[in-house]
Formats: C-alpha cells, sequence, structure tokens
C-alpha cells in the first residue's frame, strides 16, 4: 500500500486538516479544585523537580532566544497543573495522553507528568506524529475515568547541546553528541535532497517495516520551501512539523471528542527542547485549548500559562 494512501486513514477528507477555528464562545461552568488540593498538586510538582541541578544561565538564554517564549519543564509543569486544577483536572480524576517522539528523551516531559495525574496513553511515534490514530484515541477517551478530564500533549522534539548546537545533544553515557530529532533530521534530509534536485522520491521508502519514518517523510514535504528559505533549518525543523502534527491530532480529535468524559480535554501542543542530561529540559507551548464533546475548542488557556501567569503561592 501507497504510504500516501495510508496516511490518509488519519483523515478522510482536506477540510479536516484546517486549523481548528475557536468559534462562539458559549456558557460553561466553571469547576474550580479547592485550594488545598491545587497546592497539594503544586507541591508534587516541587517535589518532581527538587533535585533537578540549576541550568547554567548561557545555556538557558541559548534556549530561550533561540525558542523565544520556551519555558522549563519545572515552569510548564506547575502553571499547566495549577491552570488545570482551577477547571476541575484532579491527579484522580485526570488522563494523561501524550503524542510524542519514541526517543527516550521526549519521556522526560512525559514522565513528568505521569507523576502527577498517574499513567499515560501513548498517541504518538516517530517525531511525535499520533500514528496510533483514530482507533487509538478512540480507546484512550474510553479510558477516562468517569465524569473525568484527560490532559492531550502533543508535539515534535528539538536538541540544543551545551555547545549551542541546535539538533545535536548530549545523551547519558554515548560520547557522541547525537541527533535530535533523528527521525525528523532524517526527513529533512530526504526533503533537502528533493528540494535540491539531487534525489527522486523512492517506493523503498513505504514499506511497512519503516512505515512510520516513511510517513514523516511524506507529512513533510509540504514544507520544502519553508526550510530551504529558513535563517536557519534546524530551527524551522520542529516548527514546520509541529504544524502538520497539529493538522492531524486535531482531525482526530474532532472525530474522538465524543468519546470525552463530562469536562473534556485540555490540549497542549508545543516542541520539546531536550538538552544535556544535567540541565533541565524546556517546552515552547504553541496551543493550549480546553475542548468539549464536539471537538470544540470552549477556552483558550494558552495566556493562562505564559502572559497572564501569576504563582498561586504569591500573596
Amino acid at each position: 500500500m501507497k504510504i500516501a494512501a495510508s496516511i490518509f486513514l488519519l483523515s478522510t477528507a482536506v477540510s479536516a486538516f484546517q486549523p481548528i477555528s475557536n468559534g462562539p464562545a458559549f456558557s460553561r461552568t466553571k469547576v474550580v479544585v479547592n485550594e488545598v488540593e491545587t497546592m497539594s498538586l503544586l507541591e508534587k510538582v516541587k517535589a518532581i523537580f527538587k533535585d533537578t541541578p540549576s541550568t547554567p544561565t548561557a545555556y538557558t538564554n541559548q534556549v530561550t532566544k533561540t525558542f523565544p517564549g520556551a519555558l522549563s519543564n519545572l515552569e510548564l509543569e506547575t502553571r499547566v497543573v495549577a491552570t488545570l486544577a482551577n477547571k476541575g483536572f484532579t491527579a484522580e480524576n485526570t488522563l494523561l495522553a501524550t503524542s510524542l517522539c519514541c526517543d527516550e528523551l521526549a519521556r522526560r516531559l512525559e514522565d513528568d507528568f505521569v507523576k502527577v495525574y498517574g499513567n499515560n496513553f501513548n498517541l504518538g511515534g516517530l517525531s511525535g506524529f499520533p500514528f496510533a490514530g483514530n482507533t487509538g484515541f478512540g480507546a484512550m477517551a474510553a479510558h477516562i475515568p468517569d465524569n473525568g478530564s484527560c490532559l492531550i500533549i502533543h508535539g515534535p522534539h528539538v536538541g540544543i547541546s551545551k555547545s549551542g548546537v541546535i539538533g545535536k545533544v548530549e545523551r547519558v553515557g554515548i560520547e557522541l553528541v547525537d541527533t535530535c530529532c533523528g527521525s525528523a533530521i532524517a526527513a529533512s534530509n530526504y526533503l533537502k535532497g528533493i528540494t535540491d534536485g539531487g534525489a527522486t522520491i523512492s517506493t523503498t521508502l513505504q514499506e511497512f517495516s519503516d512505515f512510520q519514518q516513511g510517513a514523516v517523510q511524506e507529512l513533510i514535504l509540504p514544507h520544502g520551501k519553508r526550510l530551504s528559505d529558513a535563517k536557519d533549518r534546524m530551527v524551522e525543523l520542529p516548527l514546520a512539523l509541529y504544524d502538520s502534527q497539529e493538522m492531524l491530532i486535531w482531525d482526530i480529535i474532532r472525530k474522538g471528542a465524543k468519546g470525552f468524559k463530562k469536562n473534556g480535554a485540555a490540549v497542549l501542543g508545543g516542541i520539546q527542547i531536550n538538552t544535556a542530561p544535567d540541565t533541565l529540559d524546556y517546552f515552547l507551548p504553541l496551543r493550549f485549548d480546553l475542548v468539549n464533546g464536539k471537538g470544540e475548542v470552549v477556552e483558550d488557556l494558552l495566556p493562562a500559562i505564559t502572559t497572564e501567569w501569576s504563582s498561586p503561592y504569591s500573596g
């Protein structure tokens, strides 16, 4: 089967690949977890990161200069957990679901949120694409606690080495400073070979034994000119991948949202930024929405964790 045909098992209509609109506002009851429970969740977050070494200022500056708006995993998790607590999301009633890359570095963010909310349902594969598709999403929705919610986190990842190289990162026990994300960079190189006129699309890339990588390479094809024109291809690459992934994940959400329970879902999309083993990772949040059982965005929460954020610990 051609991989292009296979990809459309995830979406059967071109119209489904359009950004979801917030649509008209409508009333909803605001559910607020009591202050004691909110603080309990935040204390759990603090405990998760209590032994994390401080990231050198120069390293932090490099990350935030390259990806303005990026938050450390500590900042991100604190803000997301506090914001969702005010919407009724607790450790007991929330199912975590992620669509992140297979790479072990992608587990850092996932594992930190698991320590707050419990088990994770994995929707993702290479480069973070939602390869579980509609069937996997339906299974996930069925596992949401009764009268509960789910938190969906999705996006590609990129490494930044201590020396500031984008697309590279140090790994535990490996002397070589390795590529990150390997799948994304391989797809980028494949695309560059085509756009530079020296390569052709090969049917060998469409074999089932490497289906996911073949899919990543096809899904990045529309971004050829964008990447060729980019000031820094390695910076633009995760942003391009995110745009493709967002269209797919929202198509899946719209089709599967009827399986959400009473409180719907929260969807956090962005780019994981992996750093050296002894430093905090970062995340660039690009979208954070509350979604109802019709797949409609009912509230944009992104400002709540970025421009409008204030710590619950401050007086």
